[in-house]
């Protein structure tokens, strides 16, 4: 080949004058190469040993790659199992949460491989029945109904015969709804199964988290497992700032949380959980509601992700959507808060169990009440169960997600810093500028909160929040409304804090806390991104993403908030159904326990309770009645309580 190559070259200089002396002049006589040692050698014949040994090694398991992986998989199973199964038998309490997650996701997993291996087969074996059901399908729904009725009817009865304040939300929710029934898009239109079902989803999902002891403690459970894992952000916050700004300022201590769960969630999407949880949410949705997929989607996205998230996950079909479609992505948006943000709120101090549940139930009460607002009335394209399908992301790996979702924030966290100080700034000029009116006619309480409070009083009253703690409430809902839900969650914040603190309900005539029922139903109430604020968000966000549908974008954007406002109100009203207080603790045994060194909703609770067993404090000698007449240690945990809460029986 050298000898061909050297021959064309020379042929080459021959026709090229310029080339003519370089070919002529002679060659320098090249050096012989220098002999390898024996060494050198054996080291190259024992590299291209293994190198070829590699070879076929990587030939063989590319060929062999599908078992290969199924032994592997296997093996971890194995490995798996027999971990949980010694995990059980050492402490079967300790170890139940993971039981029940293994559990739940070995259902899908067995479901989607019968779905792909025999699902054909189970389908044509149930058409017959399928063909027979649809030809009284009529029937079917309406004795299904009479029977969801008669059944809803007298559950009411008995249950809200001790606490009449759970019927009164039962009528809030009415309202709510026939409210949007009034001033929907085409009420004709309107799809029952879409409304019932949803609403239906909702309140089932209330009574398994609210009313059945498992559910209430799988979400407490979860509420605080979610507390402790943000708690490590204090580990990178503390690095950066020092335990003293992360203790004493929020801006240190409640924006790094949006960093990190940023970045978790990144990786979440990254590896294929929050697809694969989101298809499933969305499944559920879409075969029980009639939904379409897109929109189905989009809204159970929203259950994790922000408002301008979620619309990504449907970003190839945004173009394609119906005007209803377009409604309900948006509503879904407005209806829930982000999981980034949520983070936040819990560092508030905020139940933790109650925002997870309340974005949770908030997502069936969102299409339900979408399709209610404004009905199906084009042909939908994705109305196919495999309609559309989630991609993973551009990420190369685990560790580019991580500091993507880390970096993604950063706009997050300017966002929420920035609206926080113009909003309260804008709140405290307007209260200023109240104030200043006000006191042209001798009124000079006159704020924007007092305003709040009587426009939407009724509607915290009909939510069956008390009416003595209705006008708190109502101001809640005003700020969240015309401010944001961050600022409102803040309020609330003060106010919990106010009754675990054990300060006075009233002091000069103004009520400084809420009851745990009305500090709840807020919680539900305040849990969506419906306020002003959001419009430009939402409809520049995806006007960016699907330019073509703009004009309809801003034509049914406030349709769309105010149908999630509703949401988040009829969430509360379901809430406000189901909600009843959890029995009281032991308290001999709690305060028996207690260090005393923090304050709680118990510990506020058992400490009033010895209170009110007080009967005569004189020359220095304390008496009690009940139960706390026969402890001994009842003087010792009055100081202590006396320490901790303010009361009448601590200064006399």
């Amino acid at each position: 080949m050298d000898n061909i190559t050297a021959v064309s070259k020379n042929k080459q200089g021959l026709e090229n004058a310029a080339f003519e002396m370089e070919e002529i002049a002679p060659s320098k006589p090249t050096d012989d190469p220098e002999p390898q040692s024996p060494a050198r050698k054996r080291n190259s014949k024992i590299l291209s040993q293994v190198s070829q040994s590699a070879s076929r090694v990587k030939s063989v398991c590319e060929a062999h790659y599908t078992l290969i992986k199924r032994v592997v998989l296997g093996i971890v199973l194995a490995g798996f199992l027999g971990f949980l199964i010694a995990a059980c038998i050492l402490n079967l309490q300790r170890a139940l949460a993971l039981l029940v997650m293994t559990c739940v996701a070995a259902f899908f997993i067995i479901y989607d491989l019968l779905k792909r291996f025999v699902g054909k087969q189970v389908i044509d074996c149930v058409t017959p029945v399928r063909s027979n059901l649809q030809e009284h399908s009529r029937w079917i729904k309406w004795i299904f109904s009479f029977l969801a009725l008669v059944g809803l009817v007298a559950w009411l009865a008995i249950d809200t015969a001790k606490r009449p304040e759970q019927l009164i939300s039962f009528g809030g929710l009415c309202l709510l709804v026939l409210v949007l029934f009034i001033f929907s898009k085409s009420p004709r239109a309107v799809s029952g199964r879409s409304l019932f079902i949803g609403l239906g989803m909702q309140f089932v999902l209330g009574i398994f988290i609210i009313r059945t002891e498992p559910g209430f403690q799988a979400f407490e459970w979860l509420g605080t497992q979610v507390q402790i894992f943000l708690n490590y952000t204090t580990a990178g916050s503390s690095f950066l700032f020092g335990n003293e700004l992360i203790n004493g300022l929020f801006a240190f201590q409640a924006l790094p949380i949006v960093v990190f769960f940023s970045c978790v969630m990144s990786i979440l999407y990254y590896v294929g959980v929050m697809q694969w949880v989101i298809i499933k949410i969305a499944w559920l949705m879409q075969v029980t509601m009639g939904t379409s997929a897109t929109e189905s989607l989009s809204v159970a996205g929203n259950i994790f992700v922000g408002q301008t998230e979620a619309p990504l996950l449907i970003r190839p079909y945004l173009n394609d959507l119906t005007k209803s479609e377009i409604h309900a992505v948006m509503t879904g948006g407005f209806a829930t808060i982000a999981g980034s943000v949520l983070g936040a709120y819990i560092s508030f101090g905020i139940s933790a169990s109650s925002l997870i549940a309340a974005s949770v139930m908030a997502a069936p009460c969102a299409l339900a009440l979408s399709k209610l607002s404004y009905p199906e009335l084009e042909e939908s394209k994705f109305m196919s169960e495999e309609g559309v399908k989630l991609d993973s992301g551009g990420e190369q790996n685990i560790l580019e997600a991580a500091s993507n979702g880390a970096s993604a924030s950063i706009g997050l966290v300017a966002n929420i810093a920035v609206n926080l100080l113009a909003f309260l700034a804008i709140l405290e000029f307007l209260n200023a500028a109240l104030s200043w009116f006000g006191g042209m006619v001798d009124y000079p309480e006159l704020t924007f909160q007092l305003i709040c409070s009587y426009v939407f009083m009724p509607i915290a009253f009909m939510m069956g929040v008390d009416w003595n703690d209705s006008f708190l409430v109502a101001e809640l809902i005003g700020i969240k409304l015309f401010l944001n839900e961050f600022v409102a969650y803040q309020q609330l914040s003060a106010y919990q804090q106010n009754r675990l603190s054990g300060v006075e309900e009233y002091i000069n005539g103004k009520k400084q806390w809420i009851s745990v029922r009305a500090e709840t139903l807020s919680t539900y109430s305040l849990c969506g991104f419906a306020n002003l604020s959001s419009l430009g968000i939402m409809l520049g966000g995806l006007s960016s993403i699907a330019p073509m549908r703009k004009s309809d974008m801003a034509e049914v954007v406030i349709h769309a908030l105010f149908t999630g406002f509703f949401t988040s109100l009829v969430n509360a009203c379901v809430a406000g159904i189901l909600f009843v207080p959890r029995e009281f603790v032991d308290c001999v045994s709690f305060l028996n326990g207690s260090s005393f060194n923090g304050t709680s909703g118990d510990l506020l609770t058992c400490c009033n309770t010895l209170y009110g067993s007080v009967v005569t404090i004189g020359n220095g000698t304390v008496s009690f009645t009940g139960e706390w007449s026969s402890v001994n240690q009842s003087v010792t945990f009055l100081y202590d309580c006396c320490g901790l809460y303010n009361s009448s029986v601590c200064t006399v």
